[in-house]
């Protein structure tokens, strides 16, 4: 079984989309999500707190400063934008991938746990996460 799911973003941020994952989950087996674009990245992080989120956005930020700041002077790849270059350096450092097992259509994350695309430039996208269902 395959699908595509379309995740609309707003800018940077953690776009939670476990709901509709687990709705087109089945029986057992092992979910396969991928996100089709490299500036952009998934993980599976706690879901209770918002301050997660905020707190690991800011730490990427640390890691990684829009082109324009003088600690990213180095790069080279800037004519997509000063948030361009450090969106690929996010995308390398999380994953892209995820796979999550299933049993009984129920998607087996943790109580905490949700879903998200991670959003890392600036302006609003249409992501697209391809998923791909192993009965098993």
């Amino acid at each position: 079984m395959q699908t595509n799911f379309t995740i609309a973003t707003q800018g940077p941020g953690f776009y939670e989309f476990t709901d509709e994952v687990a709705r087109w989950t089945r029986g057992d087996g092992v979910v396969t999500l991928f996100v089709r674009h490299t500036s952009a990245s998934l993980l599976i992080q706690e879901n209770a707190d918002p301050d997660v989120q905020a707190d690991l956005m800011a730490y990427l930020n640390r890691i990684a400063p829009p082109a324009d700041d003088p600690s990213m002077s180095y790069l080279r790849h800037t004519l997509e934008g000063p948030d361009d270059m450090p969106a690929h350096i996010k995308a390398a450092l999380l994953p892209v991938s995820l796979q999550i097992p299933v049993r009984d259509g129920r998607l087996l994350l943790g109580r905490w746990q949700g879903i998200y695309l991670v959003e890392h430039r600036r302006r609003p996208h249409h992501r697209d996460v391809a998923a791909h269902f192993m009965a098993g």
